[in-house]
């Protein structure tokens, strides 16, 4: 495979990971992302953790899905995240969950 090969194939795949996106992204109310990854749920709890001097976080998610191309199933039941990163959790607004016009065609 040359490397305008795997470029094309990996482009395809950002491709449908969007669209994806686009067709589930209204079944969720938060976002969280993470400095790995970037989860839709309707569930997420953040806690404080200090251990040894150490602060970091755990997030725990249920029925999550994944933005990530390379994961075979990305609706995820349990999902449970430790990170000394930072954590940025919203709510998505109704307005958010619209498409514009122009982006319906594909």
């Amino acid at each position: 495979m040359s490397s305008e090969d795997l470029e094309k194939y990996e482009t395809e795949m950002e491709l449908q990971l969007y669209r994806e996106y686009r067709d589930v992204v209204g079944l969720f109310s938060y976002v969280v992302e993470t400095e790995r990854r970037f989860y839709l749920t309707n569930d997420v709890t953040v806690h404080e953790r200090v251990d040894g001097g150490e602060t970091y976080f755990e997030v725990v998610m249920q029925d999550a899905w994944v933005w990530d191309m390379y994961r075979p199933a990305r609706f995820v039941k349990n999902v449970r995240v430790l990170t000394f990163k930072d954590v940025n959790v919203e709510e998505l607004a109704k307005s958010d969950l619209q498409v514009p016009d122009g982006e319906h065609g594909g």
